[in-house]
């Protein structure tokens, strides 16, 4: 009898499902499947290189997800995906030789995922947690930079070799489970590498590379520091604060130094306090500092810093640059401007 992928992968998914977990908390259910079920190396190369293979795998999450069809979302799902590809292929033009498929699925979660062949599911819960595009780029960022890396596939052959612990101790899922923890260890370096990479991918596009530590002050925000107690004791993902500060670090480094946000949220210009954000349109005061940081960040890295900052509207310009729309609560528009300048000129 034939078997799906995911028949045939069940038990190899159920470690993977622990030791590679997508964006945030992973959100599949392993599908139930005979212990008999096969799945081989010839499977992983199948599904992951060959066009027949790579199609059949996203037909069965589709049906196994569904699809959201909303337009709009999907414009902006294909608009972020065509900026992002272009930012990697910049740097690493491979990712053409195996173009991304992307859909949204119909889960409500925060969550995103790539699996094998550079197949990528969207839960449209993340649309319903994020607003901002340059934050969601973030997320498919980071698991772009998974596919880039092949670790989809380092997951299916490690699990095969969990599988294998497995079925010789015969096969329960306790057993499983413990086998998953004792051959995640290299999960931890995984994620590293690619939030390391999303943030070279937001670089080399147009997105805010403030939204990479932003992103992950949302998670804190909402979720607590990491993300869920549960999957925290059993992964080893690093802690949503540790992700967000690395990402600061970067934001600070790519600025040349000129740029920062104090833990208590104030952003800085040449260690000189420029402004704390008010909250606004669902966004704690710190995750939008990390936005204004970011624009900052580029505003510098970019030479935009050689010009005065002035005000279009609400918004603190810096060349043409956008640093800060001022919303109710916020310092005037005028304000600021008139501080960053001083920032800039040393009368600060």
């Amino acid at each position: 009898m034939k078997h799906s992928f995911f028949h045939k992968l069940a038990w190899a998914f159920a470690a993977a499902f622990l030791a590679v977990p997508a964006f945030m908390i992973a959100a599949h259910d392993v599908p139930a499947a005979s212990a008999s079920s096969s799945f081989s190396l010839a499977d992983i190369d199948r599904y992951n290189d060959t066009e027949a293979g790579r199609s059949e795998l996203l037909a069965e999450l589709q049906q196994k997800d569904g699809v959201n069809d909303d337009w709009e979302l999907n414009r902006r799902v294909e608009t972020i995906m065509t900026n992002l590809t272009a930012a990697i292929g910049s740097i690493d033009p491979t990712i053409y030789e195996k173009p991304y498929q992307y859909f949204i699925n119909t889960r409500d979660g925060f969550n995103a995922f790539c699996t094998l062949g550079h197949i990528m599911s969207i839960n449209q819960g993340i649309f319903e947690n994020l607003d901002d595009d340059s934050e969601i780029a973030v997320v498919l960022g980071h698991e772009m930079g998974h596919g880039q890396s092949n670790h989809p596939v380092d997951a299916a052959r490690q699990a095969l070799s969990v599988k294998s612990i497995v079925q010789s101790s015969g096969g329960s899922l306790d057993t499983l489970l413990a086998a998953a923890l004792v051959k995640n260890q290299y999960t931890k370096p995984m994620e590293w590498a690619a939030d390391n990479l999303a943030f070279a991918y937001i670089t080399h596009s147009y997105y805010n590379p403030g939204a990479t530590a932003a992103v992950w002050q949302r998670v804190i925000d909402r979720y607590g520091e990491n993300s869920s107690p549960f999957l925290a004791a059993l992964s080893n993902h690093p802690a949503s604060k540790d992700r967000r500060d690395n990402y600061e670090r970067k934001i600070e480094s790519y600025a040349n130094g000129h740029v920062s946000v104090t833990t208590d949220g104030v952003v800085m210009v040449d260690t000189q306090p420029f402004c704390i954000p008010a909250a606004a349109n669902g966004m704690s005061s710190h995750e939008r500092a990390y936005l204004v940081e970011g624009n900052l960040a580029a505003a510098f890295h970019n030479g935009h810093n050689r010009s005065a900052a002035y005000v279009d509207g609400a918004t603190v310009m810096l060349g043409a640059q956008p640093i800060m729309t001022c919303v109710s609560g916020d310092e005037d528009a005028w304000t600021l401007a008139d501080r960053l300048n001083q920032i800039k000129s040393g009368r600060r």
